[in-house]
């Protein structure tokens, strides 16, 4: 999608506010959510195009507010700080997610930003929500390996929380898929195979 058709996808005009963005997507996704329709192929479609075009748009979309602090200082301070001279320090933290050469410096973006909300969704066991989250990623950036990883990740992580609920044949569904998903991850292989010897133990 291009900026103009996120904000169509949002309900919004084009050069609509980060506020105005922030508040639609929340608006919607209450709306589209797959906790409140469950069930319903054309609410998730909906739910992860919402999220594609959100994340999209914080890409492209400063806060009103940055620089703020800037602005509301007093014009002596402000042609102070002018009149010294700038020292750029450079804070280099290890990487959260694999730099992809094959994507575009948005889609890196994008990637790293859904990462985080991915990690926040698994957390607190928000787990329909985090995979809609992984699935749209994975259709706006096909073929990388680190995001298949994470979408199989969240499978898993559901099908195992299905056990919990005893809700067996979902659950088995779940665990098929993450496997499916990545098939050459041997950590997730360990982590299948446990949860499927808890399975057969509740049968």
């Amino acid at each position: 999608m291009n900026l103009a058709d996120c904000y169509r996808v949002l309900g919004l005009r084009s050069g609509a506010s980060f506020a105005e963005i922030k508040a639609s997507y929340r608006r919607l996704a209450r709306q589209y959510h797959p906790d409140v329709n469950a069930g319903d192929q054309r609410a998730k479609e909906k739910f992860i195009e919402l999220t594609a075009a959100y994340q999209q748009l914080l890409t492209a979309v400063q806060p009103q507010n940055q620089g703020a602090e800037t602005a509301e200082r007093s014009p002596q301070a402000a042609q102070s700080a002018a009149s010294r001279p700038v020292k750029t320090r450079v804070v280099r933290r290890p990487p959260k997610v694999e730099m992809n050469p094959r994507l575009s410096e948005i889609e890196q973006r994008l990637k790293e930003q859904s990462y985080d909300q991915l990690q926040e969704l698994l957390k607190h066991h928000r787990y329909p929500r985090a995979i809609a989250l992984v699935e749209g990623l994975a259709q706006r950036i096909a073929h990388d390996p680190e995001v298949r990883q994470w979408q199989a990740i969240a499978y898993q992580r559901w099908g195992r929380h299905l056990i919990q609920l005893n809700q067996l044949d979902k659950a088995r569904v779940y665990l098929k898929k993450a496997l499916r998903t990545d098939p050459h991850n041997r950590s997730l292989w360990a982590e299948v195979e446990r949860d499927f010897r808890t399975l057969e133990e509740r049968y």
